[in-house]
Protein backbone atom coordinates (compact mmCIF):
# COMPACT_ATOMS: atom_id res chain seq x y z
CA UNK A 1 0.00 0.00 0.00
CA UNK A 2 1.56 3.76 -0.72
CA UNK A 3 1.60 6.40 1.53
CA UNK A 4 -1.28 8.22 -0.27
CA UNK A 5 -3.33 5.09 -0.05
CA UNK A 6 -3.04 4.54 3.50
CA UNK A 7 -3.47 8.66 4.21
CA UNK A 8 -7.12 7.35 2.19
CA UNK A 9 -7.29 4.65 4.88
CA UNK A 10 -6.27 6.32 7.97
CA UNK A 11 -8.16 9.54 7.26
CA UNK A 12 -10.98 10.49 9.73
CA UNK A 13 -14.09 12.16 8.48
CA UNK A 14 -16.83 13.74 10.52
CA UNK A 15 -18.89 11.09 11.88
CA UNK A 16 -23.04 10.83 11.74
CA UNK A 17 -25.20 12.49 8.98
CA UNK A 18 -25.05 15.70 6.92
CA UNK A 19 -27.05 17.44 9.40
CA UNK A 20 -24.47 16.36 12.24
CA UNK A 21 -21.68 17.90 10.38
CA UNK A 22 -23.14 20.99 9.17
CA UNK A 23 -24.36 21.71 12.95
CA UNK A 24 -20.66 20.75 14.08
CA UNK A 25 -19.16 22.73 10.60
CA UNK A 26 -21.15 26.07 10.45
CA UNK A 27 -20.76 27.66 6.87
CA UNK A 28 -17.47 29.48 6.73
CA UNK A 29 -17.29 31.11 2.82
CA UNK A 30 -20.57 30.92 0.60
CA UNK A 31 -20.37 31.50 -3.44
CA UNK A 32 -23.77 32.57 -5.17
CA UNK A 33 -23.67 32.63 -8.73
CA UNK A 34 -20.17 34.01 -9.38
CA UNK A 35 -19.37 34.46 -13.40
CA UNK A 36 -16.11 35.53 -14.92
CA UNK A 37 -14.98 36.08 -18.32
CA UNK A 38 -11.88 36.49 -20.02
CA UNK A 39 -11.88 38.51 -23.28
CA UNK A 40 -15.35 36.89 -24.09
CA UNK A 41 -14.54 33.34 -22.90
CA UNK A 42 -16.19 32.49 -19.92
CA UNK A 43 -13.93 30.93 -17.27
CA UNK A 44 -16.85 30.57 -14.50
CA UNK A 45 -20.42 30.65 -14.75
CA UNK A 46 -22.85 30.87 -11.87
CA UNK A 47 -21.00 28.79 -9.41
CA UNK A 48 -22.52 28.53 -6.25
CA UNK A 49 -20.46 26.66 -3.25
CA UNK A 50 -20.66 26.37 0.64
CA UNK A 51 -17.64 25.73 2.75
CA UNK A 52 -17.71 24.72 6.20
CA UNK A 53 -15.39 26.11 8.87
CA UNK A 54 -12.02 23.69 9.44
CA UNK A 55 -12.70 21.52 6.41
CA UNK A 56 -10.61 20.65 3.70
CA UNK A 57 -12.43 21.43 0.17
CA UNK A 58 -9.97 20.01 -2.80
CA UNK A 59 -11.00 21.37 -6.54
CA UNK A 60 -10.48 19.09 -9.12
CA UNK A 61 -11.15 19.49 -12.80
CA UNK A 62 -8.93 19.36 -16.41
CA UNK A 63 -6.82 22.59 -16.86
CA UNK A 64 -9.23 25.47 -17.76
CA UNK A 65 -12.19 23.77 -15.95
CA UNK A 66 -12.29 27.28 -14.04
CA UNK A 67 -10.73 26.01 -10.53
CA UNK A 68 -7.70 28.70 -10.15
CA UNK A 69 -10.05 31.34 -11.31
CA UNK A 70 -12.16 30.89 -8.68
CA UNK A 71 -9.68 30.13 -6.04
CA UNK A 72 -7.82 33.74 -7.22
CA UNK A 73 -11.57 35.19 -7.15
CA UNK A 74 -11.79 33.98 -3.17
CA UNK A 75 -7.99 35.28 -2.73
CA UNK A 76 -9.07 38.65 -4.05
CA UNK A 77 -5.91 38.40 -7.04
CA UNK A 78 -9.35 38.65 -9.57
CA UNK A 79 -12.70 40.24 -9.13
CA UNK A 80 -15.65 38.08 -10.28
CA UNK A 81 -17.92 39.35 -13.08
CA UNK A 82 -20.92 38.96 -10.64
CA UNK A 83 -21.99 37.66 -7.86
CA UNK A 84 -21.39 37.45 -4.36
CA UNK A 85 -18.88 36.00 -1.80
CA UNK A 86 -19.94 35.80 2.02
CA UNK A 87 -17.28 35.36 4.74
CA UNK A 88 -19.29 33.93 7.69
CA UNK A 89 -22.49 35.34 6.60
CA UNK A 90 -21.14 38.87 5.86
CA UNK A 91 -20.84 39.84 2.49
CA UNK A 92 -17.23 41.17 1.08
CA UNK A 93 -15.60 42.87 -1.69
CA UNK A 94 -12.28 41.69 -2.12
CA UNK A 95 -10.81 44.30 -5.18
CA UNK A 96 -7.22 42.84 -3.80
CA UNK A 97 -5.35 39.79 -2.14
CA UNK A 98 -4.79 42.67 0.40
CA UNK A 99 -8.24 43.04 1.11
CA UNK A 100 -8.79 39.17 1.10
CA UNK A 101 -5.41 39.20 4.14
CA UNK A 102 -7.24 41.69 5.64
CA UNK A 103 -10.14 39.50 5.93
CA UNK A 104 -8.34 36.74 6.94
CA UNK A 105 -7.38 34.79 4.07
CA UNK A 106 -3.95 33.67 2.74
CA UNK A 107 -3.06 32.26 -1.05
CA UNK A 108 -0.56 30.05 -2.30
CA UNK A 109 0.00 30.65 -5.76
CA UNK A 110 1.03 27.81 -8.73
CA UNK A 111 3.29 30.54 -10.18
CA UNK A 112 5.81 31.45 -7.30
CA UNK A 113 6.23 35.12 -6.33
CA UNK A 114 9.62 34.71 -4.26
CA UNK A 115 12.03 37.57 -4.20
CA UNK A 116 14.98 36.54 -5.10
CA UNK A 117 17.45 38.33 -4.04
CA UNK A 118 15.62 38.73 -0.21
CA UNK A 119 16.69 36.23 2.59
CA UNK A 120 14.35 32.99 2.78
CA UNK A 121 13.27 34.44 6.56
CA UNK A 122 12.39 38.10 4.37
CA UNK A 123 10.18 35.86 2.19
CA UNK A 124 8.12 34.13 4.75
CA UNK A 125 7.21 37.59 6.37
CA UNK A 126 6.84 39.72 3.40
CA UNK A 127 3.67 41.59 3.93
CA UNK A 128 3.31 40.51 7.31
CA UNK A 129 6.30 40.93 9.46
CA UNK A 130 6.92 39.84 12.77
CA UNK A 131 7.13 43.42 14.89
CA UNK A 132 7.50 44.62 18.53
CA UNK A 133 5.94 47.49 19.71
CA UNK A 134 4.95 48.47 16.51
CA UNK A 135 8.60 47.56 14.47
CA UNK A 136 10.08 45.09 12.63
CA UNK A 137 12.14 42.90 14.75
CA UNK A 138 14.68 40.26 13.12
CA UNK A 139 14.51 38.47 16.37
CA UNK A 140 10.61 38.28 16.35
CA UNK A 141 10.54 36.77 12.45
CA UNK A 142 13.36 34.87 13.51
CA UNK A 143 11.54 32.93 16.48
CA UNK A 144 7.94 32.90 14.78
CA UNK A 145 10.04 31.27 11.60
CA UNK A 146 11.42 28.33 14.11
CA UNK A 147 8.00 27.77 15.30
CA UNK A 148 6.78 27.41 11.69
CA UNK A 149 9.15 24.96 10.53
CA UNK A 150 8.81 22.77 13.82
CA UNK A 151 4.81 22.54 12.83
CA UNK A 152 5.60 21.69 8.98
CA UNK A 153 9.15 19.86 9.71
CA UNK A 154 10.60 22.12 6.68
CA UNK A 155 14.36 22.45 7.34
CA UNK A 156 15.26 26.02 5.54
CA UNK A 157 18.02 28.24 6.09
CA UNK A 158 16.51 31.52 6.75
CA UNK A 159 19.08 33.59 6.29
CA UNK A 160 20.16 32.31 2.18
CA UNK A 161 18.52 34.18 -0.65
CA UNK A 162 15.50 32.85 -1.50
CA UNK A 163 16.39 32.90 -5.12
CA UNK A 164 19.41 29.99 -4.60
CA UNK A 165 16.93 27.84 -3.32
CA UNK A 166 15.47 24.69 -5.77
CA UNK A 167 11.92 24.91 -6.80
CA UNK A 168 10.74 22.66 -4.43
CA UNK A 169 12.01 24.77 -1.51
CA UNK A 170 10.93 27.85 -2.94
CA UNK A 171 7.17 26.45 -2.86
CA UNK A 172 7.68 25.70 0.60
CA UNK A 173 8.70 29.65 1.08
CA UNK A 174 5.43 30.18 0.10
CA UNK A 175 3.49 27.72 1.91
CA UNK A 176 5.52 29.21 5.16
CA UNK A 177 4.67 32.84 4.19
CA UNK A 178 0.91 32.02 4.23
CA UNK A 179 1.05 29.98 7.69
CA UNK A 180 2.85 32.94 8.99
CA UNK A 181 -0.02 35.45 8.52
CA UNK A 182 -2.41 33.18 10.81
CA UNK A 183 -5.35 33.09 7.97
CA UNK A 184 -8.84 31.53 8.86
CA UNK A 185 -9.16 30.98 5.16
CA UNK A 186 -5.83 29.29 3.25
CA UNK A 187 -6.30 29.23 -0.50
CA UNK A 188 -3.48 26.82 -1.97
CA UNK A 189 -3.81 26.53 -5.76
CA UNK A 190 -1.38 23.46 -6.92
CA UNK A 191 1.04 23.86 -3.91
CA UNK A 192 2.82 20.37 -4.57
CA UNK A 193 3.37 20.46 -8.36
CA UNK A 194 7.03 21.87 -7.46
CA UNK A 195 7.17 19.16 -4.37
CA UNK A 196 8.63 15.65 -4.28
CA UNK A 197 6.71 12.70 -2.47
CA UNK A 198 8.37 13.56 0.68
CA UNK A 199 7.48 16.63 0.75
CA UNK A 200 4.29 16.55 -0.44
CA UNK A 201 3.66 13.77 2.14
CA UNK A 202 4.98 17.06 4.63
CA UNK A 203 2.52 19.44 3.27
CA UNK A 204 -0.19 17.11 3.47
CA UNK A 205 0.76 17.02 7.00
CA UNK A 206 0.40 20.77 7.36
CA UNK A 207 -3.02 20.52 5.71
CA UNK A 208 -4.28 18.45 8.13
CA UNK A 209 -2.76 20.07 11.12
CA UNK A 210 -4.21 23.54 9.91
CA UNK A 211 -7.78 21.57 9.92
CA UNK A 212 -7.11 20.35 13.39
CA UNK A 213 -6.48 24.01 14.29
CA UNK A 214 -9.92 25.49 13.07
CA UNK A 215 -8.56 26.93 9.22
CA UNK A 216 -10.50 25.98 6.39
CA UNK A 217 -8.67 24.77 3.03
CA UNK A 218 -9.07 25.16 -0.33
CA UNK A 219 -6.75 22.95 -2.40
CA UNK A 220 -7.04 22.96 -5.99
CA UNK A 221 -5.07 19.70 -7.19
CA UNK A 222 -4.36 17.93 -10.46
CA UNK A 223 -2.99 14.89 -8.24
CA UNK A 224 -6.50 13.13 -7.43
CA UNK A 225 -4.49 10.44 -4.88
CA UNK A 226 -3.85 13.73 -2.75
CA UNK A 227 -7.26 15.16 -2.98
CA UNK A 228 -8.68 11.61 -2.00
CA UNK A 229 -5.76 11.15 0.67
CA UNK A 230 -6.78 15.16 2.83
CA UNK A 231 -9.83 16.39 1.22
CA UNK A 232 -13.46 16.17 3.80
CA UNK A 233 -15.31 17.18 0.78
CA UNK A 234 -14.44 17.33 -3.33
CA UNK A 235 -15.87 19.81 -6.26
CA UNK A 236 -15.36 18.70 -9.80
CA UNK A 237 -15.40 21.94 -11.64
CA UNK A 238 -15.84 20.99 -15.86
CA UNK A 239 -15.97 23.88 -18.60
CA UNK A 240 -16.31 26.57 -15.63
CA UNK A 241 -19.64 25.04 -14.35
CA UNK A 242 -19.47 22.72 -11.08
CA UNK A 243 -20.05 18.98 -12.03
CA UNK A 244 -20.73 18.61 -8.35
CA UNK A 245 -19.83 18.28 -4.91
CA UNK A 246 -19.38 14.94 -2.80
CA UNK A 247 -17.68 13.41 0.26
CA UNK A 248 -14.09 12.06 -0.60
CA UNK A 249 -15.27 8.87 1.23
CA UNK A 250 -17.65 8.56 -1.48
CA UNK A 251 -14.97 8.83 -4.72
CA UNK A 252 -12.24 7.18 -6.41
CA UNK A 253 -9.65 8.27 -8.45
CA UNK A 254 -11.73 6.30 -11.41
CA UNK A 255 -15.10 7.98 -10.25
CA UNK A 256 -13.55 11.77 -9.94
CA UNK A 257 -12.00 11.06 -13.87
CA UNK A 258 -14.87 10.20 -14.98
CA UNK A 259 -17.12 13.32 -13.64
CA UNK A 260 -14.16 15.39 -14.95
CA UNK A 261 -13.85 14.29 -18.79
CA UNK A 262 -17.41 13.44 -19.34
CA UNK A 263 -16.89 9.58 -19.90
CA UNK A 264 -14.25 6.98 -18.47
CA UNK A 265 -10.63 7.80 -19.15
CA UNK A 266 -9.52 4.08 -19.68
CA UNK A 267 -6.08 3.21 -19.50
CA UNK A 268 -4.13 6.94 -18.81
CA UNK A 269 -0.57 5.23 -21.17
CA UNK A 270 -0.68 4.38 -24.67
CA UNK A 271 1.00 0.60 -25.53
CA UNK A 272 4.82 0.38 -25.16
CA UNK A 273 6.71 -0.68 -27.66
CA UNK A 274 9.58 -2.97 -28.40
CA UNK A 275 10.72 -1.56 -32.14
CA UNK A 276 14.06 0.61 -31.12
CA UNK A 277 16.78 1.86 -33.55
CA UNK A 278 19.97 -0.15 -33.33
CA UNK A 279 22.36 2.30 -32.58
CA UNK A 280 21.59 4.49 -30.07
CA UNK A 281 20.75 8.32 -30.48
CA UNK A 282 22.38 9.36 -27.67
CA UNK A 283 25.33 7.70 -25.51
CA UNK A 284 27.00 8.49 -22.39
CA UNK A 285 29.83 7.24 -20.80
CA UNK A 286 31.92 7.72 -17.89
CA UNK A 287 29.95 11.34 -17.96
CA UNK A 288 30.96 13.20 -14.12
CA UNK A 289 29.93 16.58 -13.73
CA UNK A 290 30.68 19.64 -11.28
CA UNK A 291 27.64 19.39 -9.54
CA UNK A 292 28.44 15.73 -8.32
CA UNK A 293 27.36 13.24 -10.97
CA UNK A 294 29.82 10.49 -11.29
CA UNK A 295 30.81 7.89 -13.86
CA UNK A 296 27.33 8.14 -15.56
CA UNK A 297 26.80 5.73 -18.76
CA UNK A 298 23.93 5.10 -20.46
CA UNK A 299 22.32 4.99 -24.28
CA UNK A 300 19.17 6.00 -25.39
CA UNK A 301 17.65 4.50 -28.76
CA UNK A 302 16.04 6.16 -31.37
CA UNK A 303 12.02 5.09 -31.34
CA UNK A 304 13.13 4.51 -27.63
CA UNK A 305 11.35 6.07 -24.18
CA UNK A 306 13.77 6.11 -21.04
CA UNK A 307 12.82 7.19 -17.91
CA UNK A 308 14.41 8.79 -14.69
CA UNK A 309 12.99 7.92 -11.56
CA UNK A 310 15.24 8.67 -7.61
CA UNK A 311 14.41 10.80 -5.38
CA UNK A 312 14.82 14.99 -4.74
CA UNK A 313 18.54 15.73 -4.79
CA UNK A 314 19.34 12.61 -6.24
CA UNK A 315 20.91 13.98 -9.73
CA UNK A 316 17.98 13.61 -11.90
CA UNK A 317 18.27 17.49 -13.13
CA UNK A 318 21.45 18.28 -12.74
CA UNK A 319 22.34 15.02 -15.20
CA UNK A 320 19.40 16.35 -17.66
CA UNK A 321 21.03 20.03 -17.36
CA UNK A 322 24.98 18.49 -17.98
CA UNK A 323 24.04 16.96 -21.51
CA UNK A 324 22.45 19.77 -22.73
CA UNK A 325 25.72 22.01 -21.92
CA UNK A 326 23.87 24.24 -18.91
CA UNK A 327 26.18 22.71 -16.48
CA UNK A 328 29.75 21.55 -16.80
CA UNK A 329 30.55 17.91 -17.17
CA UNK A 330 34.20 17.29 -15.72
CA UNK A 331 34.62 14.12 -17.40
CA UNK A 332 33.71 11.49 -20.03
CA UNK A 333 31.68 12.11 -23.14
CA UNK A 334 28.16 12.62 -24.72
CA UNK A 335 27.40 11.75 -28.28
CA UNK A 336 24.58 12.49 -30.47
CA UNK A 337 23.88 11.97 -33.99
CA UNK A 338 27.36 11.94 -34.92
CA UNK A 339 28.69 14.75 -32.77
CA UNK A 340 30.74 14.27 -29.32
CA UNK A 341 30.29 16.50 -26.22
CA UNK A 342 30.40 17.68 -24.07
CA UNK A 343 28.30 20.15 -25.24
CA UNK A 344 29.18 23.86 -24.02
CA UNK A 345 25.89 25.59 -24.36
CA UNK A 346 22.05 24.21 -25.01
CA UNK A 347 22.51 25.90 -28.48
CA UNK A 348 25.40 23.46 -29.75
CA UNK A 349 23.16 20.48 -28.27
CA UNK A 350 20.43 21.96 -30.26
CA UNK A 351 22.70 22.04 -33.12
CA UNK A 352 23.88 18.28 -32.62
CA UNK A 353 19.64 17.12 -32.45
CA UNK A 354 19.04 17.23 -28.56
CA UNK A 355 16.73 19.74 -26.60
CA UNK A 356 15.79 20.02 -23.17
CA UNK A 357 12.19 20.71 -21.55
CA UNK A 358 12.87 22.37 -18.47
CA UNK A 359 11.33 21.37 -15.07
CA UNK A 360 10.00 24.98 -14.70
CA UNK A 361 7.92 26.11 -17.83
CA UNK A 362 7.11 29.85 -16.03
CA UNK A 363 11.60 30.71 -15.14
CA UNK A 364 13.05 28.01 -17.45
CA UNK A 365 10.66 27.86 -20.43
CA UNK A 366 8.35 30.56 -21.39
CA UNK A 367 7.78 34.46 -21.18
CA UNK A 368 4.42 34.42 -20.55
CA UNK A 369 3.42 38.17 -21.55
CA UNK A 370 4.83 37.24 -24.90
CA UNK A 371 2.49 35.31 -28.05
CA UNK A 372 2.75 31.81 -28.50
CA UNK A 373 3.91 32.37 -32.06
CA UNK A 374 6.75 34.59 -30.12
CA UNK A 375 7.59 31.40 -27.45
CA UNK A 376 7.61 28.73 -30.14
CA UNK A 377 9.78 30.39 -32.83
CA UNK A 378 12.27 32.74 -30.66
CA UNK A 379 14.50 29.28 -30.88
CA UNK A 380 14.50 28.77 -34.46
CA UNK A 381 14.85 32.37 -35.98
CA UNK A 382 18.00 31.95 -37.60
CA UNK A 383 17.03 29.09 -39.21
CA UNK A 384 13.54 30.83 -40.27
CA UNK A 385 15.60 33.74 -41.77
CA UNK A 386 17.29 34.45 -44.87
CA UNK A 387 19.56 37.44 -45.73
CA UNK A 388 19.52 38.51 -42.48
CA UNK A 389 15.27 39.01 -42.92
CA UNK A 390 12.65 36.52 -41.18
CA UNK A 391 10.31 35.18 -43.11
CA UNK A 392 7.26 35.53 -41.48
CA UNK A 393 5.15 33.25 -43.06
CA UNK A 394 7.32 30.30 -43.15
CA UNK A 395 8.05 30.65 -39.37
CA UNK A 396 4.25 31.23 -38.26
CA UNK A 397 3.21 28.13 -40.56
CA UNK A 398 5.82 26.23 -38.72
CA UNK A 399 4.67 27.39 -35.66
CA UNK A 400 1.35 25.92 -36.48
CA UNK A 401 2.13 22.55 -37.20
CA UNK A 402 4.44 21.89 -34.04
CA UNK A 403 0.84 23.35 -32.16
CA UNK A 404 -0.37 20.30 -33.95
CA UNK A 405 1.60 17.88 -33.12
CA UNK A 406 0.90 18.54 -29.48
CA UNK A 407 -2.75 18.48 -30.06
CA UNK A 408 -3.14 22.28 -29.40
CA UNK A 409 -5.40 24.53 -31.00
CA UNK A 410 -2.92 26.88 -33.88
CA UNK A 411 -5.94 29.10 -33.30
CA UNK A 412 -4.04 30.22 -30.48
CA UNK A 413 -1.07 31.83 -31.94
CA UNK A 414 -1.55 34.99 -31.29
CA UNK A 415 -2.54 34.35 -27.36
CA UNK A 416 -0.56 35.52 -24.74
CA UNK A 417 1.07 32.68 -23.30
CA UNK A 418 0.09 33.80 -19.69
CA UNK A 419 -3.56 33.97 -20.33
CA UNK A 420 -3.38 30.10 -21.63
CA UNK A 421 -4.17 27.11 -18.95
CA UNK A 422 -1.29 25.17 -17.44
CA UNK A 423 -2.54 22.20 -19.80
CA UNK A 424 -1.99 24.42 -23.03
CA UNK A 425 1.45 26.38 -21.46
CA UNK A 426 3.12 22.80 -21.21
CA UNK A 427 2.13 22.22 -24.19
CA UNK A 428 3.86 25.57 -26.44
CA UNK A 429 6.81 24.41 -24.82
CA UNK A 430 6.67 21.14 -25.84
CA UNK A 431 6.10 22.80 -29.30
CA UNK A 432 9.23 25.25 -28.90
CA UNK A 433 11.79 22.37 -28.54
CA UNK A 434 9.57 19.82 -31.03
CA UNK A 435 9.52 22.59 -34.19
CA UNK A 436 13.16 21.81 -35.52
CA UNK A 437 12.22 18.07 -34.89
CA UNK A 438 15.21 16.90 -32.91
CA UNK A 439 16.77 13.30 -32.86
CA UNK A 440 16.88 13.27 -29.00
CA UNK A 441 14.30 15.23 -27.08
CA UNK A 442 14.67 15.02 -22.87
CA UNK A 443 12.17 16.25 -20.74
CA UNK A 444 12.70 17.56 -16.74
CA UNK A 445 8.59 16.56 -15.26
CA UNK A 446 6.60 16.68 -18.19
CA UNK A 447 3.47 16.65 -16.73
CA UNK A 448 3.74 18.82 -13.70
CA UNK A 449 1.11 21.16 -13.09
CA UNK A 450 -0.69 19.07 -15.88
CA UNK A 451 -4.12 18.21 -15.76
CA UNK A 452 -5.17 14.40 -16.28
CA UNK A 453 -6.78 15.10 -19.87
CA UNK A 454 -4.00 17.13 -20.86
CA UNK A 455 -1.27 14.65 -19.56
CA UNK A 456 -2.95 11.90 -21.67
CA UNK A 457 -2.67 13.83 -24.88
CA UNK A 458 0.98 14.37 -23.48
CA UNK A 459 2.36 10.83 -23.34
CA UNK A 460 -0.19 9.91 -26.30
CA UNK A 461 2.29 12.50 -28.27
CA UNK A 462 5.51 11.38 -26.76
CA UNK A 463 4.80 7.97 -27.74
CA UNK A 464 3.56 8.83 -31.07
CA UNK A 465 7.08 10.57 -31.66
CA UNK A 466 9.21 7.53 -30.30
CA UNK A 467 6.88 6.05 -32.86
CA UNK A 468 8.29 7.94 -35.91
CA UNK A 469 12.04 7.50 -34.42
CA UNK A 470 12.59 10.02 -31.87
CA UNK A 471 14.26 8.82 -28.79
CA UNK A 472 13.38 10.22 -25.89
CA UNK A 473 14.44 10.77 -22.20
CA UNK A 474 12.40 11.93 -19.14
CA UNK A 475 12.92 12.93 -15.57
CA UNK A 476 9.42 12.24 -12.92
CA UNK A 477 8.81 12.28 -9.33
CA UNK A 478 5.86 10.42 -10.19
CA UNK A 479 6.24 6.84 -10.10
CA UNK A 480 3.08 5.99 -11.64
CA UNK A 481 4.26 7.94 -14.52
CA UNK A 482 7.66 6.17 -15.08
CA UNK A 483 6.06 3.04 -15.02
CA UNK A 484 3.09 3.69 -17.25
CA UNK A 485 5.29 5.31 -19.90
CA UNK A 486 8.77 4.16 -20.10
CA UNK A 487 10.55 1.51 -21.85
CA UNK A 488 13.61 1.51 -19.88
CA UNK A 489 14.13 2.93 -16.50
CA UNK A 490 16.80 4.54 -14.90
CA UNK A 491 17.10 4.47 -11.23
CA UNK A 492 19.33 7.51 -9.34
CA UNK A 493 20.83 7.60 -6.21
CA UNK A 494 23.41 9.78 -5.21
CA UNK A 495 24.38 10.92 -7.99
CA UNK A 496 24.65 7.75 -9.74
CA UNK A 497 22.66 5.66 -11.54
CA UNK A 498 22.13 2.46 -8.93
CA UNK A 499 20.05 0.64 -11.26
CA UNK A 500 18.76 0.04 -15.32
CA UNK A 501 15.07 -1.86 -14.98
CA UNK A 502 13.49 -3.03 -18.09
CA UNK A 503 10.01 -5.26 -18.67
CA UNK A 504 8.18 -6.86 -15.94
CA UNK A 505 10.98 -5.55 -13.38
CA UNK A 506 9.55 -1.79 -14.28
CA UNK A 507 7.61 -1.87 -10.78
CA UNK A 508 7.23 0.43 -8.08
CA UNK A 509 8.74 -1.91 -5.75
CA UNK A 510 12.10 -2.19 -7.99
CA UNK A 511 12.32 1.50 -8.35
CA UNK A 512 11.66 1.87 -4.56
CA UNK A 513 13.99 -0.74 -3.64
CA UNK A 514 17.00 0.94 -5.85
CA UNK A 515 15.95 4.54 -4.71
CA UNK A 516 16.30 4.16 -1.31
CA UNK A 517 19.18 1.09 -1.39
CA UNK A 518 17.19 -1.34 0.50
CA UNK A 519 17.55 -5.54 0.08
CA UNK A 520 14.62 -7.80 -0.25
CA UNK A 521 14.24 -8.01 3.52
CA UNK A 522 13.54 -4.40 4.20
CA UNK A 523 17.00 -3.51 5.20
CA UNK A 524 18.29 -0.39 3.84
CA UNK A 525 22.00 -0.99 2.95
CA UNK A 526 24.97 1.88 4.24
Amino acid sequence: MSATEADVTARQHPAGSDEDVESQHPVHLQVDSICKSFGGARALADVTLELRRAEVHCLVGENGAGKSTLGKILAGVQMQDSGSIRVEGHEVHFRSPKDAIAAGTAFIAQELSIVPHRSVVENVFLGSPATRRGLVSTKSMKAKFDELQERTGFLLDPDVPAGTLALGDQQKVEILRALAREAKLVVMDEPTAALGPSDTNQLLDVIRDLRSRGVTVIFVTHFLSEALAVADRITVLKDGKIVGTSNAEEESADSLITKMLGQPLGSMFPEKSSARGSRPALHVNGVSTDQGSTDISFDVFPGEIVGVAGLVGSGRTELLRALVGIDHVSAGTVEVGGCSGPFRSPREAQKSGMVLVPESRKDQGLILRASVLDNVGLPHLSSMSRGGFMRKRRLREAVKESLRSVSMDPRRIDSPVGDLSGGNQQKVLFAKWLLSRPDVLIADEPTRGVDVGARATLYATLRQLASEGMAILFVSSDNDEVIGLADRVLVMRERRIEAVLEGEAINEHQILQAMLNYDTHGQVNP
